[in-house]
């Protein structure tokens, strides 16, 4: 029963469509990401919605450096910053190497500068 009211809503739907053309509804239902990638491209891009993430991951695009190192180049407190690698390391944004007592981060990915990039042009794309 669920399947056929399931149905009836995709032609209810079709039938709807404004300026859309099947071949576009045809693209869509072929090109749209399934849920887990949606799911995973949210989490990578929450990464980048916090400013002292984006502070963090703009250092670490020019150089690898310890907590201590961004801590004081940012003027921020070590345990804020430990905080906000965490979460980074967690989105497998950085990268975390161990040399006896310090532990040196870095991205991933050169693709995460070049996302940061893309969208520091997009929003000063904006300004007057």
């Amino acid at each position: 029963h669920k399947r056929k009211n399931q149905l009836i809503n995709e032609k209810d739907m079709e039938e709807k469509l404004l300026t859309a053309t099947p071949k576009v509804k045809d693209d869509i239902d072929k090109f749209l990401p399934n849920k887990k990638v949606l799911e995973k491209l949210a989490n990578h891009f929450y990464s980048f919605s916090d400013p002292t993430r984006l502070k963090i991951i703009s250092c670490l695009s020019l150089s690898k450096m310890c907590v201590g190192d961004i801590s004081t180049l940012l003027k921020l407190n070590q345990t804020t910053v430990s905080h906000q690698l965490k979460i980074l390391k967690s989105q497998n944004i950085v990268t975390a190497v161990r040399t006896g007592k310090i532990i040196t981060y870095g991205l991933t990915n050169k693709l995460i500068d070049d996302t940061l990039l893309i969208g520091a042009n997009f929003v000063s794309s904006f300004s007057a």
